[in-house]
């Protein structure tokens, strides 16, 4: 399948709502639909979005966001989570981690970063823009989620049922996968990215593998990852192999006493070095010296967007 944006049909009644090229903010969404119920996983990284995606999905189905019976939130990060106040009659489903993280970043508390990144000026400055410059935050109000699910729930919407299975922490504290076993579908969420460079901001490292070995076990035909094209186990097989590479290469330079930066530069990142958004690498280093280590603090987050903007300058020549 073309990685175009838009909203693909993957199965009877089941679609997936693409965002290239995949890269920060750029993610992608998911409707069920059945005898009149309809499950969407995840919304946009802000209003603007969300309403062309719902306008899409209306015209695709006749539901549009106040129709929808059920969200389901796969972490916590805006780029899932801001535009839940325009699904406005959804019952909003996320793990307890994620619905207590999802607070921690507020839209208005982004979009006065990027002011100042517009301010600032300079290589960090433009390297949030870069990221984060293209969204509308302003006006944002976040709805955060009404029920939350203990590692498992089922969900049953009309004739489908909706497993959600939770593998966080992993990429943030609560990842939830959403399985429809009837379609043969799964939505990952950011356990998955396809063609770009995961991120890891909470870990271990190990949770996010065994979530990937799931994934390769269960009966699906076409899964969908939280950024990138429409995916295989092959797809799944390459993210694995990614965090494995990297935990590898990271633990020698941690055992070789070099700093989270010193490392994040001496990485070579061999076959993965073409994903986009390679220097993400700097937040995969610190979050794994911090495993290594049993130092619980929450990160620098500033301080990663700097290593990460300098890496990508030097990436870029």
């Amino acid at each position: 399948m073309k990685f175009d944006k838009g909203l693909h049909e993957i199965g009877t009644d089941s679609y997936a709502y693409l965002q290239p090229d995949g890269s920060w903010g750029y993610s992608n969404a998911g409707l069920i639909v059945s005898e009149g119920e309809s499950l969407l996983v995840d919304t946009l990284f802000d209003e603007v979005l969300t309403a062309q995606m719902l306008a899409s999905m209306k015209r695709a189905t006749g539901i549009g966001g106040g129709d929808i019976t059920t969200l389901v939130n796969t972490h916590a990060n805006g780029d899932h989570t801001y535009g839940n106040r325009l699904v406005c009659n959804a019952e909003i489903i996320a793990s307890a981690a994620t619905a207590e993280e999802v607070t921690e970043l507020p839209p208005q508390a982004l979009a006065e970063i990027v002011r100042g990144a517009a301010a600032m000026g300079g290589e960090f400055g433009d390297y949030v823009l870069k990221c984060f410059g293209a969204f509308h935050f302003d006006g944002v109000t976040l709805v955060p989620p009404t029920r939350t699910c203990n590692r498992r729930l089922d969900r049953q919407g009309g004739d489908k049922a909706v497993k959600l299975n939770e593998v966080g922490p992993a990429h943030t504290r609560g990842d939830v996968l959403a399985w429809c076993p009837q379609d043969r579908t799964l939505f990952t969420g950011d356990i998955l990215f396809i063609d770009g460079t995961p991120i890891m901001w909470a870990g271990p490292v190990a949770n996010w593998v065994a979530a990937c070995d799931l994934i390769m076990d269960l009966d699906v035909d076409v899964i969908v990852p939280g950024h990138g094209p429409i995916t295989d186990r092959h797809g799944v097989s390459r993210v694995r192999d990614y965090l494995v590479y990297v935990d590898g290469e990271v633990r020698r330079r941690y055992d070789a006493g070099m700093s989270v930066e010193e490392a994040a530069f001496d990485i070579a990142l061999a076959d993965f070095a073409n994903w986009l958004d390679a220097e993400r690498i700097a937040v995969n280093v610190d979050t794994l010296y911090r495993e290594y280590s049993g130092d619980h603090s929450e990160p620098d987050i500033l301080q990663l967007f700097a290593l990460m903007a300098r890496l990508d300058r030097d990436r870029r020549g």
